[in-house]
């Protein structure tokens, strides 16, 4: 098996914005992106505003993916802390459509948090991804 396979089984909710069970046979390099906030290079939050935020965490994850050889299209799952004072519509989304793919979309795990480590942030995302290496 040199696939990742991403289900829906039955009897479980069917989105089209995330998978329920990832499986990553032997073989596939595992790539591990910890969280990423919506900050330039310097690490200065680029914005108030949640949904500019959003934008600029999941640019950084694709930056961390790309220093790995891989993509956003490689991510298996996907988790999304919100600050929950933040507004969840700018938040979310923003990033929604960054994180779903046609077929079959990786997982998806989203909280609301009281805070986040990087004073100002409103968002955090973080990633597991995986590909087969020639």
């Amino acid at each position: 098996m040199d696939t990742i396979t991403l289900l829906q089984p039955d009897g479980l909710v069917v989105s089209p914005a995330f998978s329920h069970v990832a499986v990553v046979p032997p073989g596939a390099t595992t790539i591990y992106v910890g969280g990423q906030n919506g900050v330039d290079a310097t690490g200065t939050v680029v914005s108030a505003d949640a949904g500019e935020q959003s934008l600029r965490a999941v640019e950084n994850a694709r930056v961390a993916l790309e220093a790995a050889g891989a993509g956003l299209d490689d991510v298996v799952s996907w988790t999304v802390l919100i600050q929950q004072d933040a507004d969840l519509r700018a938040a979310y989304g923003a990033v929604a459509s960054k994180l779903a793919r046609e077929g079959a979309p990786p997982l998806v795990t989203a909280a609301l948090v009281a805070g986040l480590g990087v004073p100002g942030a409103v968002i955090e995302v973080s990633a597991v991804a995986a590909v087969f290496r020639d």
